[in-house]
């Protein structure tokens, strides 16, 4: 089996312990509902417009399936492509390697600063705390991104970072932590984006060095693509002497021709806007026209892990819009820090899984954070079926405890029990006796509070009412004598 994946990847505690304490922030519960509601609501109107949209998600499936069934040619053929355009291509294993190669790549251009753009990648392997151990500042340049940034916080949503946090927080960040600010800085929204402005454009016209993660990468050409909304992306990608992108090897396409398809799915399926304001694709270098060192990092990192998985493997084929986040009940409610990992939400509980390996005890709990509505599934424009995933993994979980443990577990014992209970009528009948048992349990308010062992789950958030004086058996039989 391939090595599982390193970095921000895991659990920082179990989900359920987490998802309780998040219950408790009310704030980032509202703020959340408001922001996920009104994504969700902008994407099923542009959704609605596209006739074929059924179409596109089998379209946008079937590329991403060939692709990954052919990823190793597809990968050689791009390297070829890319080299031949003046690029320079670097493999990495796992996320110590990835961050080794970016430090040494940043400090032979002799600089101490990078600005960034908007990468899951680079989260996933703690590029930029690796970079701050090594002596080099990197500066985040979304505007979600930098409001996490600069509060010492951690992202909870893949395509909105600080959808946890109101303007009203935003502003109060930014008097704090912005060296140059105007101390009546108000919480309006053109004020807030006209400060961060201020604050990057002496970045972007002083670095060296920028650092980007790829929504696409294609083939047949050797191009790379990034897709965003605020123009930052755009002048991290044109204004620096050296430009060096960091990519999960999934991200792969084989033809120039599929971006027609996914230019469609992704910015419906994460903002909900027809048409993306800034697509930057890139080939190589280009002679006196934009940076003219330019590499790529293409990051494993757990993913040959994940493809080998043949269930699971299409979890690969995420485009990272986080639809599935916006209309999951779970999402919603505990917000992304709960799942500890880079990835949260769905797409999250079973992503690091897989990278990881599910016998890696920090993520043994993500593939249970859902309720598998299926709603995950329907929003998804490639069609990933995660509720599938999820039971899954699940069953790779218990599995893979039951091996650790060798001796039977509660759960062994409960299922054992029911498969005898349920195996024979008698047998349920026997059981049926000890209903009177079960009505001295529940006592004179005639609710049972707690159970013991793993049954504990059940009675930590509701009773169970006492049981009838005799089962549906007994009744029905006396109710045929008496006729």
């Amino acid at each position: 089996m391939p090595a599982g994946g390193q970095g921000n990847l895991f659990e920082q505690e179990p989900f359920p312990k987490a998802a309780h304490r998040e219950l408790g922030n009310t704030q980032m519960r509202k703020n959340l509902r408001h922001a996920t509601h009104s994504i969700r609501d902008k994407r099923l109107k542009v959704v609605g417009e596209l006739p074929d949209w059924e179409a596109l998600r089998d379209a946008g499936s079937t590329i991403k399936n060939n692709s990954m069934a052919t990823l190793e040619e597809r990968l050689l053929e791009f390297e070829k492509n890319f080299t031949a355009r003046g690029g320079v291509v670097h493999w990495a294993r796992d996320a110590d390697e990835a961050n080794k190669i970016v430090t040494d790549l940043v400090r032979g251009t002799g600089a101490t600063e990078v600005v960034k753009v908007k990468s899951m990648a680079t989260q996933e392997i703690g590029l930029n705390e690796h970079l701050e151990s090594e002596g080099i500042d990197a500066f985040e340049t979304d505007l979600a991104e930098l409001i996490v940034q600069l509060g010492h916080d951690k992202p909870s949503h893949i395509l909105v970072p600080a959808i946890h946090k109101n303007r009203t927080e935003v502003r109060d960040i930014f008097l704090k932590e912005m060296p140059v600010v105007d101390p009546n800085l108000t919480d309006e929204p053109a004020k807030l984006a006209e400060a961060a402005r201020a604050h990057l454009r002496k970045k972007f016209l002083a670095a060296k060095v920028a650092i980007s993660g790829a929504n696409f990468a294609l083939a047949d050409t050797g191009t790379l693509g990034v897709v965003e909304s605020e123009g930052n992306g755009r002048m991290c990608l044109t204004l620096p002497e050296t430009l060096i992108t960091v990519m999960g090897i999934e991200k792969v396409l084989p033809h120039w021709e599929d971006i027609e398809v996914f230019m469609q799915l992704l910015p419906r399926s994460s903002t909900g806007e027809r048409m993306n304001p800034y697509t930057s694709l890139w080939t190589g270098v280009t002679e006196d026209d934009g940076p003219q060192n330019v590499h790529i990092v293409l990051l494993d990192n757990g993913r040959t892990r994940a493809l080998a998985d043949r269930f699971g493997r299409t979890a690969l084929n995420c485009i990272r819009c986080s639809a599935c986040m916006n209309v999951c009940p779970v999402y919603e409610r505990t917000g992304g820090h709960a799942y500890g990992s880079t990835y949260p939400g769905p797409i999250g509980a079973i992503l690091s899984p897989l990278l990881t390996g599910i016998e890696v005890e920090e993520n043994g709990s993500l593939p249970y954070a859902s309720s598998l509505c299926g709603a995950c599934y329907e929003a998804c424009p490639v069609k990933i079926n995660i509720p599938e995933i999820l039971v899954h993994l699940r069953g790779e979980d218990v599995d893979a405890k039951r091996e650790k443990h060798k001796l039977p577990t509660q759960m062994d014992l409960l299922m054992k029990g029911g498969s005898w209970a349920l195996g024979k009528g008698k047998n349920i009948g026997l059981l049926e006796k000890a209903l009177p048992l079960g009505r001295l349990a529940a006592g004179k308010d005639k609710k049972i509070k707690k159970l013991p062992g793993i049954a504990a789950g059940w009675t930590q958030s509701r009773d169970i009412p006492a049981p009838p004086n005799k089962s549906f058996r007994d009744w029905w039989s006396d109710e045929k004598e008496s006729k």
